[in-house]
């Protein structure tokens, strides 16, 4: 099957596949922040629509929303994408079963768990933790996530 193309989907920023479908599985390659039609890091809060701002905790405060920002903004933009993503492949975020998280640093857990909380509601996914010393294309890239969902074909 060919990959899909729809806006918003994950798009790779090399020669790889964004995603692919074996059988019943779709495997997303690791997501990070990043708009490559745009050319454009998401870096804070400004770098996403203002409700989704808002719903992980802009809170107006330059101090706060400087130091939370980044790690808040980057969560929702990758799981966000993973979102559009399933759905573009018929599916929806509770057909995806696992996750791998690759943090440059391990203290950002807490707020990517709080943003991963508002895409999972119900039983969350299997997942995988790891702190990397750094991530492709810049060390702006503080959170890249890999996932798998269950998609049986109809």
């Amino acid at each position: 099957m060919s990959p899909i193309s729809a806006p918003g989907i994950a798009q790779p920023l090399a020669r790889y596949a964004a995603w692919r479908r074996a059988g019943d599985f779709i495997y997303l390659s690791g997501i990070i922040a990043v708009d490559p039609a745009a050319s454009r890091i998401v870096r804070g809060y400004d770098d996403i629509p203002h409700e989704a701002a808002t719903l992980i905790g802009r809170t107006g405060e330059f101090s706060s929303d400087i130091k939370e920002g980044p790690i808040l903004a980057q969560s929702w933009y990758v799981l966000d994408r993973i979102r559009q993503t399933i759905e573009a492949a018929g599916g929806q975020m509770s057909d995806v079963f696992k996750l791998v998280q690759y943090f440059k640093n391990l203290d950002h857990f807490p707020q990517y768990s709080r943003v991963r909380k508002l895409f999972f509601p119900g039983e969350p996914p299997a997942s995988t933790v790891v702190e990397v010393s750094g991530m492709l294309p810049t060390p702006d890239i503080l959170i890249e996530v890999e996932a798998t969902a269950y998609l049986p074909l109809r």
